[in-house]
């Protein structure tokens, strides 16, 4: 099955993408550059690496965030 996007589940009018299995979960690390593609397929990395990974991008995307709220309370 390939990629298709869809609506949000929440109902907040945002369509986010995902992959038809959440594999995107899987790629997250990959893609932000933190390890190989090949280190999932042969079992370089486990689940538990990939769940740190993932936590630790949300962590860093989450900061982002709230450092954009603050700068943007500071210009008014």
């Amino acid at each position: 099955m390939a990629y298709q996007p869809r609506e949000s589940p929440t109902g907040d009018g945002v369509a986010w993408a995902h992959l038809p299995g959440s594999e995107d979960w899987l790629l997250a690390p990959v893609l932000a550059g933190m390890c190989k593609y090949e280190s999932l397929l042969d079992g370089t990395l486990s689940l538990h690496d990939m769940a740190l990974m993932n936590d630790a991008l949300a962590v860093r995307n989450d900061n982002r965030a709230q450092a954009e709220r603050m700068r943007e309370n500071d210009n008014g």
